[in-house]
């Protein structure tokens, strides 16, 4: 049996190559572990069905990676590297076969210091973020699969999430302060990246690098109160969510808003949110109780739900209903919907594009930091219809100012950077000379005539 697409070298050969690692080559196994979410847009789910690596190999430590690095360079075999699988664009879909090397047994907590903790990439962020909290710390953002996601999975994939109000993107200097990465050389080596070097490898989807440890920033731990604010109408729910993105002194981890008729899709919550209104979704410190209220008056709201910080622990928590899980409740009840990612220059813009989409397009905003400004984000739960109405979509958003980061597109560049990133290019010159990470993912590295036939 060769591998696919056919090689020169046999499954037989690589195999004992592999020998006395943890591999999997069961059909199924190896099917389940070559996919991600990327079903919740119709055009990756055209694009991506099927499409599946040869066999699976889980590392438990560095020496591992290392030796698999080797053998892919030794028979020219790709190499995928993925986490817990829960992103949304195909980052860890495997385009031309070979080895899916998946990382979640590598889960070891190296150091756990105030401000600070040295971790392997296996590490579910959830686990982190009990053992920080237990020092009086916290991590400072997640997505909104925070209990399954993957450090790793995290840094290489994602780019913000739940915390994102106070600590910006995982692209802001000091949000990831160091790693180190297996390269795809003739002779693999281990390459430790500082400071701004990390932007060589942070969010680049695997086509660069291997990551094998992280040190990462922590934020101070607070006792966390949760609540629901219902309103009339979408501009009050929106206004009332920037005003609280930019009350500096209220302490705060997510604000996101959804329109009408989104929260009849929160399962959980349907019967504390009154029917035709718009909500807010937030989680503040318990300190911040009481100022909260009195922004909650000031735009005619109605507190319908709140937890105390006590309780936040138990049951289902509002992080996931927001972000990314808006889009996945939704569709748990609508499986045909799908989704957009907005940034919007200001609740202008958004006002105009709902009156201009209506229901077509229903309206989701997380609010963040963008370069040190509060910014509306929208995820917009969108009734997909045709991939030509789609993109007329997407020109009507970019033609007023919204720049669209394209959750529709497996390609690094096209999904958000909407540039070529030279010192992401340059270091996989560097590490992958045959391009052998990920193949099929970078732009830059096909646009340069030096992708793998």
């Amino acid at each position: 049996m060769t591998l696919t697409p056919a090689r020169s070298t046999s499954l037989d050969v690589l195999l004992s190559d592999l020998a006395g690692l943890d591999v999997i080559t069961d059909l199924a196994q190896v099917m389940k572990l070559s996919v991600d979410y990327y079903h919740f847009s119709p055009v990756l789910q055209k694009q991506l069905e099927g499409k599946t690596g040869d066999l699976v190999v889980r590392p438990v430590s560095e020496a591992e990676v290392l030796r698999v690095a080797e053998v892919c360079v030794r028979h020219q075999v790709p190499l995928t590297v993925r986490g817990a699988g829960t992103g949304n664009y195909g980052q860890c879909v495997p385009l031309e076969g070979g080895i899916i090397l998946d990382m979640t047994r590598m889960q070891a907590i190296l150091r756990l210091e105030p401000g600070l903790a040295c971790v392997e990439p296996g590490v579910k962020l959830a686990a982190l973020d009990k053992q920080a909290r237990e020092i009086g710390w916290e991590i400072r953002m997640a997505p909104s699969t925070y209990k399954t996601a993957t450090i790793g999975g995290f840094i290489a994939g994602g780019s913000g999430g739940i915390g994102s109000i106070t600590y910006g993107q995982l692209r802001d200097r000091g949000n990831l302060l160091a790693v180190r990465v297996v390269t795809l050389e003739d002779q693999p080596r281990v390459l430790v990246l500082r400071g701004d070097e990390v932007q060589k490898v942070n969010h680049a989807y695997g086509t660069n690098g291997i990551l094998t440890q992280l040190e990462i920033p922590l934020g101070p731990a607070y006792p966390w109160a949760e609540a629901i604010v219902a309103f009339s109408d979408f501009r009050s729910a929106a206004h009332f969510g920037q005003d609280l993105a930019q009350a500096d002194g209220l302490i705060k981890k997510l604000i996101s808003v959804s329109a009408w008729p989104l929260p009849s899709y929160f399962t959980a919550f349907r019967d504390v949110i009154p029917a035709e209104s718009h909500c807010a979704l937030v989680i503040v410190a318990e300190s911040a109780l009481e100022a909260l209220e009195a922004l909650v008056r000031q735009w005619d709201g109605q507190i319908c739900y709140q937890k105390s910080a006590q309780d936040a622990s138990k049951g289902v928590s509002l992080g996931e209903y927001s972000w990314n899980h808006t889009t996945l409740h939704a569709r748990n009840v609508d499986p045909a919907l799908t989704y957009l990612q907005t940034l919007f220059p200001d609740l202008d813009r958004v006002e105009q594009m709902m009156h201009q989409f209506g229901d077509e397009v229903m309206m989701h905003l997380e609010f963040l930091r963008v370069g040190g400004a509060v910014k509306p984000v929208g995820l917009q739960v969108m009734r997909y219809t045709t991939e030509e109405r789609l993109n007329a979509i997407i020109q009507a958003h970019e033609a007023e100012g919204a720049l669209i980061f394209n959750p529709h597109t497996y390609i690094l560049e096209d999904g958000g950077m909407k540039a070529v990133d030279l010192e992401q290019l340059r270091f996989k010159e560097l590490v992958d000379p045959y391009g052998l990470f990920n193949p099929g993912k970078m732009r830059a590295w096909i646009e340069r005539g030096c992708s793998r036939s």
